[in-house]
């Protein structure tokens, strides 16, 4: 379908040849902060993570927050969601999958939160995206929406080294503004957007990557780490994340 920027196969091929899925997640893992927070000041009980596949927050919203969790994907492979729970302490029974394609997919409950990391950039268009996750909360849930930040630094280097990912995300909705009148204009409430993290670059399959390639990025990555520590702040030039949370 033309929304789409992936298929199944670029999904498919993207997992099959990535190595260590099953790790064990830490308590300070990223953006815990903010889902703790949700949590906690939304009384949060039941929650699905959207295009999630091995199911990282899932696992992590069930393993640290104790949640009824769900993990909603295109592309899942039973295996590797079972050895990501047996690492983190958890089971089979512990989190609900649903594999489906998510524009053809009628929600048949909805959750106190809705979560996606690194989701809606694969998509043209963001409007629709988003309000295919909007259908998914409950009225007085929470929407809680991640994507990195390709206007910033890390989006040069995926530009000039590795193109054909680049070409994979929609740079467009990379926009803090964009998306917050996307939500406003769904009726949501309480919408935040806004840059999160102050610098981090990265590239997909780093290790196959000529070596000048990667002594380049790892200079650049530790003078920004240097720089931003230095000066901290959160900015569209360098931050790598951008973070959408609204109440339905």
């Amino acid at each position: 379908m033309a929304n789409l920027l992936t298929d199944r196969a670029f999904w498919v091929n993207y997992w099959e040849r990535k190595k260590g899925l099953a790790v064990q997640l830490p308590e300070n893992y990223l953006f815990h902060h903010q889902l703790a927070e949700i949590v906690e000041q939304g009384k949060v009980k039941t929650a699905i993570e959207l295009g999630g596949f091995p199911g990282y927050y899932a696992v992590f919203l069930k393993k640290f927050l104790n949640l009824e969790v769900t993990l909603l994907d295109y592309f899942v492979h039973p295996p590797v969601v079972n050895e990501l729970l047996k690492k983190n302490g958890l089971n089979e029974q512990d989190i609900h999958i649903i594999e489906t394609d998510l524009f053809s997919y009628q929600p048949e409950k909805q959750y106190d939160l809705v979560l996606s990391c690194g989701l809606i950039e694969h998509f043209n268009d963001t409007a629709d995206i988003i309000n295919r996750h909007i259908s998914f909360v409950k009225p007085g849930g929470t929407l809680f929406i991640t994507l990195p930040n390709f206007k910033a630094v890390n989006g040069w280097f995926q530009k000039n080294f590795d193109k054909e990912n680049y070409d994979k995300h929609n740079i467009n909705s990379m926009d803090p503004a964009l998306l917050k009148s996307i939500c406003e204009k769904a009726g949501l409430k309480n919408v935040e957007s806004g840059y999160f993290g102050r610098f981090s670059v990265w590239l997909e399959d780093e290790s196959k990557k000529p070596v000048a390639v990667r002594l380049f990025k790892k200079a650049v990555w530790l003078t920004g780490k240097i720089f931003t520590k230095i000066i901290p702040f959160e900015s569209k030039n360098l931050s790598p994340y951008i973070i959408l949370v609204a109440k339905k």
